[in-house]
């Protein structure tokens, strides 16, 4: 009995991941599938004049499917080479202008362009991944340090560090912590969030639970690359 327990824990906790992986494909490529099915749809509707057959062909539910993905990513793909264009750019900047006149809008907009923007940092190395107290001081979570700033009254040095949850790194928490009681691990921006979708099965290195003397952990992270997050000052 022990034994068939044994068996059975452990191909459900190799399922478990697998379902999971699965899981979030299908959610991707369903919504890339229903953003794409107008433009199917249109197309069939405007061809069928003239290729009734091809029309037919559109409106079939796999090929319509297949149809949808391809003029999503193409249409990503069109939309990123813009974006890294000069008239993209600018485009870029008007559509900003223009979201930052609507008042809800502007909130929602401006909040989703930072944590991109931050992800785009911590890809490029201006991230840092720590560990802070939480959700108290004999307890440690893993977090991403998105931006560096002093407060206004004391003039401390402070961090924002993003702290996902697991499995499900898209929800957190946002922590103001003093850098000096952060732990500033020697991992990439990968590694945690690795550590923290496998429920901390991943772990990259050895882990320290104290933050050490500041030359120990601060200082001896390369300048440049903290010199990359956005520094801001607390109101």
């Amino acid at each position: 009995m022990e034994r068939l327990r044994r068996n059975i824990l452990a191909g459900l906790l190799t399922v478990i991941p697998l379902w999971i992986t699965v899981w979030m494909m299908w959610f991707i490529l369903d919504y890339i599938i229903y953003l794409g099915r107008p433009f199917v749809f249109a197309l069939a509707g405007a061809i069928r004049p003239y290729a009734d057959d091809v029309s037919d062909l559109l409106v079939r539910a796999w090929f319509q499917s297949a149809i949808a993905i391809v003029i999503v990513l193409a249409a990503l793909y069109l939309i990123g080479a813009a974006t890294n264009a000069v008239v993209g750019r600018r485009i870029l900047r008007l559509v900003d202008s223009l979201i930052d006149r609507v008042p809800l809008a502007k909130t929602i907009y401006g909040a989703t362009r930072t944590l991109i923007d931050s992800v785009r940092s911590g890809q490029q190395g201006g991230q840092k991944a720590v560990l802070i107290d939480f959700p108290h001081q004999d307890m440690r979570a893993v977090g991403i340090v998105t931006a560096i700033f002093h407060a206004s009254d004391t003039g401390e040095e402070l961090a924002a560090v993003y702290v996902p949850t697991t499995p499900n790194p898209t929800s957190g928490y946002v922590e103001i912590v003093p850098t000096r009681r952060l732990v500033w691990l020697d991992w990439t921006v990968n590694d945690a969030m690795s550590f923290i979708v496998s429920g901390g099965a991943m772990t990259p290195k050895g882990v320290r639970m104290t933050p050490g003397p500041r030359a120990a952990n601060v200082d001896a992270i390369d300048r440049s690359e903290r010199e990359a997050l956005p520094e801001t000052t607390a109101p």
